[in-house]
């Protein structure tokens, strides 16, 4: 759906209405991203016959654009060849501190089988290595795989729940990890015998009674009916490109100041084919928007300050958790201070530095704060500092040192004047095998869901930690495919 279209564009058409079905399968899936792909294997492996019905010309999709991240625990062979003591119970309670409404049959299932997932992926061709990336880092440039990738160490998680570093990259140097990842699953959906279809648009869920049975695309100009014979699984993506969408349910990631991540084709179809046969909704305002300041992790030793000069935030948290907070200051705004020991630029320019100062009373003079309040945060920030504590914040150890070496500079980090990059979370409510619920909370006969055209663990980018979105995508993608296929 284009940011001209409406509801009434997904209109359900009844099965009678049909006279001749250009192609059959015994499972459709719609969308051929992260979800998508294993789906589509899943359900070929328990024996099914699989069209894929792809809008793209080739294998595209958010997940081409991503790192590559997987969030995974309780033992994987990377965190096993690092000494890393991990469990399926510390990462449930990981998951459940850090989501704000938590599905608990939902998390504790992932965690319960994110080493046996971990191992399925690798079944398909899907490379990691053994290597530990133990710096502070929003993606790790090199090709290890292991990173802490969220808010493991930041209180107060790290009270609620024994930390441990759960991001697992691809065997990819760089940023390009995700379409790695897409080769692989697209090598064994091919092989496994899985059917594609490009070009190829989804209009319309074709109904039998209250059972969907089939799909109606648009190939080009030419239009199409195909018929399920067992289940159709939408795996379109999420909405981040379509303005009437987040106007309507996510106005924060709306505002034009905000980069959508995402491609062309997120544009929320397939939760629009799902609420055309009465599918709910979950958590259709949660979205990741983020500015990462960080690398230099150097700049985790300054301190973040609000237009009152006051702190709000422990500034080692994962990078959208610290987002997420600085959206929520007064006109925000919001600086961060260093010294001349930890200042450096950030590494993507997504904040510009404003100035530097020889005294703090400077630069709370020429930042336009209140008299006399950053020089008491700054006093009683390195007070505590000088014994190694963050009573205010309870900033991580490792973080904590006085800032008093001059001169002070000041990053600018507010919103609107630093550059903040978003993308959607919310999408159908489904049950733990893709299935789509409907507004009377019943399952949709012959309806499935997965990806980020569903709602499953990740809700807010306050509580997100990178790698969820791919690995409950290929996880509940699986699970779909499976029982869809049987």
């Amino acid at each position: 759906m284009d940011a001209n279209n409406t509801a009434a564009d997904f209109a359900v058409i009844d099965v009678t209405r049909v006279d001749h079905w250009h192609e059959e399968a015994d499972v459709i899936v719609v969308g051929f991203g992260a979800a998508g792909s294993c789906a589509a294997i899943e359900a070929a492996e328990a024996g099914a016959d699989v069209l894929v019905l792809e809008r793209a010309s080739g294998i595209s999709g958010t997940t081409c654009a991503a790192t590559g991240h997987f969030y995974l625990g309780g033992g994987t062979p990377p965190q096993r060849a690092n000494g890393i003591d991990d469990s399926s119970e510390a990462m449930f309670d990981y998951l459940m501190a850090n989501t704000p409404q938590p599905d608990e049959q939902k998390i504790r299932l992932y965690c319960e089988q994110s080493v046996e997932h971990f191992h399925w992926l690798t079944d398909q061709g899907v490379p990691f290595n053994n290597g530990f990336y133990r710096k502070k880092h929003f993606e790790q440039p090199t090709d290890e795989c292991l990173i802490w990738s969220g808010n493991e160490k930041v209180w107060p998680i790290s009270q609620q729940a024994k930390p441990a570093p759960r991001g697992h990259k691809v065997e990819k140097t760089g940023s390009e990890g995700g379409g790695l990842v897409m080769k692989h699953l697209t090598a064994k959906a091919q092989s496994s015998g899985v059917r594609f279809q490009h070009d190829a648009a989804v209009k319309n869920l074709l109904l039998d009674g209250d059972r969907v049975v089939g799909v109606s695309y648009s190939h080009f100009k030419e239009q199409r009916f195909v018929r399920a014979h067992k289940a159709v699984i939408l795996a379109a993506g999420g909405f981040a490109m379509n303005q009437q969408m987040m106007d309507q349910y996510c106005p924060r990631l709306a505002d034009p100041r905000v980069y959508k991540q995402g491609n062309p084709f997120d544009d929320g179809s397939g939760i629009e084919l799902g609420m055309s046969v009465g599918g709910a909704t979950e958590h259709m305002d949660g979205a990741l928007i983020t500015s990462p300041f960080y690398p230099p992790q150097e700049l985790l030793f300054g301190i973040m300050v609000n237009n009152q000069g006051q702190r709000f935030i422990n500034e080692d948290s994962y990078h959208a958790r610290t987002a997420a907070a600085c959206l929520a200051q007064p006109d925000d705004t919001v600086y961060l201070i260093a010294d001349n020991d930890t200042f450096g630029r950030p590494e993507l320019g997504m904040q510009e530095l404003i100035d530097a100062w020889e005294t703090v009373a400077e630069m709370e003079q020429d930042l336009q704060l209140p008299t006399g309040a950053l020089q008491k945060t700054m006093a009683d920030y390195n007070r505590a500092a000088e014994n190694g504590s963050d009573p205010e914040q309870h900033k991580y150890k490792d973080w904590v040192k006085p800032l008093n070496n001059p001169p002070y500079a000041a990053i600018e980090c507010s919103f609107g004047k630093s550059f903040y990059v978003g993308f959607t979370l919310g999408g159908l409510k489904v049950n733990v095998d893709g299935q789509v619920i409907n507004q009377q909370q019943q399952v949709v006969d012959g309806l499935y869901a997965a990806g980020a055209c569903a709602s499953n663990i990740a809700q807010d980018g306050a509580g997100y930690s990178s790698g969820t979105c791919i690995g409950e995508s290929t996880f509940f993608g699986r699970r779909a495919g499976r029982h869809a296929g049987q």
